[in-house]
């Protein structure tokens, strides 16, 4: 007898989570939803249950599937800078999210430095006075293993290990004195370009983790089935040579010794390929975005195949989040790593790098690159000027996105050629004209040597006495080029082969 009623107890209490009324868990009070995209709302209930949704204007229905499953889309709305209730009620239940508004949603995707918290940035002082705004909000969850580093996680970090339980705290909220300074500081300086020109709501969705290689945010089927990176899916990834040795290294150090949950590719981790895809954005796919916001490339750029591969992992990770949204004009916004002097970092193939980032802007549509050679700091792989990095990124959106007229790059080479022992380097993006900070012009080098360059209209032009192989700008480390448009905006380094 006693067992029975242990078991019908079970029985009931399951009967009753199951029939709980539920929504997705990115869902919650002071969030902001995609304008001009509908949205749909999902969540489980009773069975055969009838479940409806009140938005302002907006009064839905639906009835839940014999799983308890529902599902709810709400027309397309325009821009609302008054928050509201969205409402959600099934005959037992009602879920109430408070200050709803509508606008643009921004992912944030990378490493570190688009994890830098605002806190840390070197405006923050003068800034701590303009953190309350109504406008921007933000979804900024932590994540098992955050700032633990050098040493072996505990169980109750393993135990987050699962894409169900790796990002926790997950709410949204208004910007503020206690929420903005953990922030991202490259989205909130974007994001509040972005409101001061267009004054609507934006919304941050910050899933960047600190050291992360970029196989960890492309799906483990992406890379499966691509010919070129299917390899870095075989066997255990803490020892698998096609992934930067990096990541493997400090892997091994918080997992390798044990952990609770794994596959056939070895223990779950947030730098585990496919590991951020599966746990942050693949459950984000019918939360319409305007666009995402990308600053990746450090834990990439230590080894020479790993940088010559970047170019092609790039396409491949932005074509997935296209499909994913199905947007396939999604806008995709990055920032070319900066200079750094190779003394206390391993920073020899920076240069490369950055061309192979230059390459993706050249041949990648609906995509920006904010240039950020000139905010580098010399010995700390985390420049702290990160106002400038955001206040760049927000150029490429409030010109294609917002359709404002303006200048949003430094200088691009367009082509490189030798005539008459001179070479003419062409340019793009000059904006009001090219010019230089400081005395003379530096910063180009013909087969590997500085040399002197002059500006001639768009143009710069190299006197050389034959024919070189190769024509270079900002080839050191960490640059001292100079060369920017009349804007004040920086030219990206470059790396070209003559024919």
């Amino acid at each position: 007898m006693h067992k029975f009623l242990i078991c019908l107890l079970f029985l009931i209490v399951g009967i009753k989570a199951y029939s709980q009324l539920t929504v997705e868990k990115h869902f919650s009070d002071h969030m902001v939803l995609q304008r001009d995209h509908p949205i749909s709302l999902s969540g489980n209930a009773l069975a055969n249950s009838q479940v409806t949704l009140e938005f302002g204007e907006v009064h839905l229905k639906t009835t839940a599937d014999s799983n308890g499953k529902w599902i709810l889309q709400m027309p397309a709305q325009k821009a609302q800078n008054t928050g509201a209730p969205l409402i959600i009620r099934s005959k037992q239940q009602q879920i109430t999210f408070e200050n709803v508004v509508i606008g643009d949603v921004w992912l944030l995707i990378g490493q570190s430095n688009m994890e830098f918290a605002l806190e840390q940035e070197a405006h923050f002082q003068s800034e701590k006075n303009s953190l309350f705004n109504p406008l921007l909000r933000f979804y900024n969850p932590s994540f098992a293993g955050k700032y633990v580093y050098n040493r072996h996680f505990k169980d109750s970090l393993l135990t987050r290990l699962t894409p169900e339980l790796f990002y926790s705290n997950v709410q949204w909220q208004l910007s503020d004195s206690i929420s903005a300074p953990s922030m991202s500081a490259v989205g909130y300086y974007f994001a509040r370009e972005i409101i001061a020109s267009e004054n609507i709501p934006i919304g941050l969705m910050n899933l960047a983790i600190g050291g992360a290689p970029i196989e960890t945010f492309i799906s483990e089927k992406g890379l499966k089935e691509n010919p070129e990176f299917h390899h870095k899916v075989s066997g255990n990834w803490l020892y698998n040579d096609a992934l930067p040795e990096w990541i493997r290294e400090r892997g091994q150090q918080n997992v390798g010794k044990r952990f609770i949950y794994s596959d056939n590719h070895g223990p779950n981790h947030s730098y585990k390929p496919g590991f951020a895809f599966t746990s942050g954005i693949k459950p984000l796919k019918d939360f319409p975005i305007r666009g995402v916001l990308w600053y990746q490339g450090e834990s990439n750029a230590q080894e020479i195949d790993r940088v010559t591969e970047y170019n092609m992992l790039q396409k491949l990770m932005v074509s997935e989040l296209r499909d994913l949204y199905k947007q396939p004009d999604l806008p995709f916004y990055y920032v070319q790593l900066s200079s750094i002097d190779t003394l206390h970092y391993k920073g020899q193939l920076w240069p490369e790098f950055r061309n192979q980032q230059r390459l993706f802007l050249q041949e990648t549509k609906n995509t920006g690159m904010a240039v950020t050679s000139d905010v580098g700091a010399k010995n700390d792989v985390h420049p702290r000027d990160k106002k400038t990095v955001g206040e760049r990124l927000s150029l490429w959106a409030l010109r294609d996105q917002y359709h404002h007229n303006i200048t949003v790059s430094g200088p691009l080479v367009s082509q490189v050629k030798y005539r008459g022992n001179q070479i003419i380097i062409d340019f793009t993006s000059v904006g009001k004209g090219l010019t230089f900070k400081g005395d003379r012009l530096k910063g180009f080098y013909v087969d590997g040597r500085p040399v002197e360059a002059k500006i001639k209209g768009n143009s710069v032009l190299i006197k050389v006495a034959k024919k070189p192989e190769e024509v270079a700008y900002g080839l050191a480390s960490f640059t001292r080029g100079n060369l920017i448009n009349k804007q004040g905006l920086p030219a990206s380094s470059f790396i070209i082969s003559l024919e």
